[in-house]
């Protein structure tokens, strides 16, 4: 991480992001879509109304069935405390659903088990063939891609969608805060079901059989047509996660594992490894710079931050030897792929260049369609203005 290097006055967004340009008093766009945000999503009094009339909508259209949503939970922090949540204040009855991709700590699946039988909330696991999502992960890396653990984020959206369909849910709640995650450029995360296809079958061995490969065009007729809706309730509602921590180990005897995203091993090693050693990409830019405009931490203490290493460089070491024995190469066939050039998503064929030109014309459709818009849509939208402005 280099020092000299200009910054968003506002967060610490800095020139390595993507898509970044700055005004003349040295504020960002992506401080200024965070802002957009959080006018569009208010919290407080405003943001929680606006969820209770989303949760009597979803207990109207839910009435006289088994379950009335849908909750992708990790056995972290966010997935943990909404399951808590949706039970004990709004009386919701949710299904669990979670992706079982070989790779989950201990502690997160004795806190998915924890937290659901306190509950009583049904937990439906949708395990992969681990030889098949093995190859996959092993794909992608060979493909030299940034954010390799794209296979497990669009199998969990993939799962969701599918067992919403089987169930007839109309609502899926995520646990994903943007004040305190943010908003990652899609240079680092962009991925799709087209993408996913071609790189196994370039890279890969085996054929896509149990893995859950949902397409776009599927998606949109579950969205749009069938109205399954994926809900953001910490984007109305007053969330902070230390005080959710503290709830859920005081409530369940919930186990911290160790930071953002560590309750799963791949996932952690593709973030705090692949992509900062290999890519010299640092997503806590994006997190502390959100948690900065939230006033969850200071930027003196983000600044500070920034420097230190994601996590223990002895563990992490550790963790690339656990990665390389697990995914079944040998030490040479690894250091082979890691000194292989790095490439983006865009020298892969997907649906990038088809969704983003639509983006614009759907947008002003979407607020009578979805209930929230997809971070993507602001994006795109505070990035175009910013470009035109230089």
């Amino acid at each position: 991480m280099k020092k000299n290097i200009k910054r968003c006055n506002q967060g610490i967004w800095d020139e390595s992001v993507p898509g970044i340009h700055f005004d003349q008093n040295g504020s960002s766009n992506y401080s200024k879509m965070f802002k957009e945000m959080e006018l569009k999503y208010p919290q407080g009094t405003k943001g929680s109304y606006e969820f209770e009339k989303l949760v009597d909508k979803i207990k109207s259209i839910s009435k006289n069935k088994q379950y009335d949503c849908l909750i992708g939970v990790s056995g972290g922090t966010d997935s943990s405390f909404l399951m808590h949540m949706a039970k004990k204040k709004y009386n919701l009855n949710p299904l669990a659903v979670t992706f079982d991709n070989g790779w989950a700590s201990d502690t997160a699946v004795k806190n998915i088990k924890k937290l659901t039988s306190a509950l009583n909330i049904d937990l439906e696991t949708y395990v992969v063939n681990y030889e098949e999502m093995k190859d996959i992960l092993k794909s992608y890396m060979k493909a030299s891609l940034p954010w390799i653990d794209f296979p497990t984020d669009h199998a969990i959206k993939s799962i969701l969608y599918k067992t919403a369909k089987r169930e007839g849910i109309k609502y899926i709640l995520i646990g994903h805060d943007f004040r305190s995650e943010g908003t990652q450029p899609y240079e680092w995360t962009y991925g799709d079901s087209k993408q996913l296809k071609f790189i196994q079958k370039r890279f890969g061995k085996e054929k896509i059989q149990s893995y859950p490969n949902i397409s776009l065009f599927e998606q949109a007729y579950l969205s749009y047509i069938k109205n399954i809706k994926m809900i953001y309730p910490f984007f109305f509602l007053d969330y902070n996660k230390k005080n959710a921590q503290e709830l859920l180990i005081k409530e369940y005897d919930w186990e911290y594992y160790g930071g953002h995203h560590h309750e799963n091993i791949f996932t952690k090693y593709s973030i705090a490894y692949w992509m900062t050693k290999k890519h010299q990409i640092d997503k806590r830019l994006i997190t502390f710079s959100a948690q900065i405009m939230s006033g969850e931490i200071t930027r003196e203490n983000a600044l500070n931050k920034i420097y230190e290493s994601p996590y223990d460089i002895n563990l992490m070491e550790r963790d690339k030897d656990y990665i390389i024995k697990k995914l079944d190469f040998t030490v040479e066939e690894y250091n082979k792929i890691w000194q292989n050039s790095n490439k983006s998503f865009k020298d892969y064929p997907s649906h990038f260049s088809a969704i983003e030109k639509i983006a614009f014309l759907i947008k002003p459709l979407m607020k009578f369609v979805l209930p929230q818009l997809p971070s993507f849509f602001f994006q795109v939208e505070a990035r175009s203005k910013a470009s035109k402005k230089t």
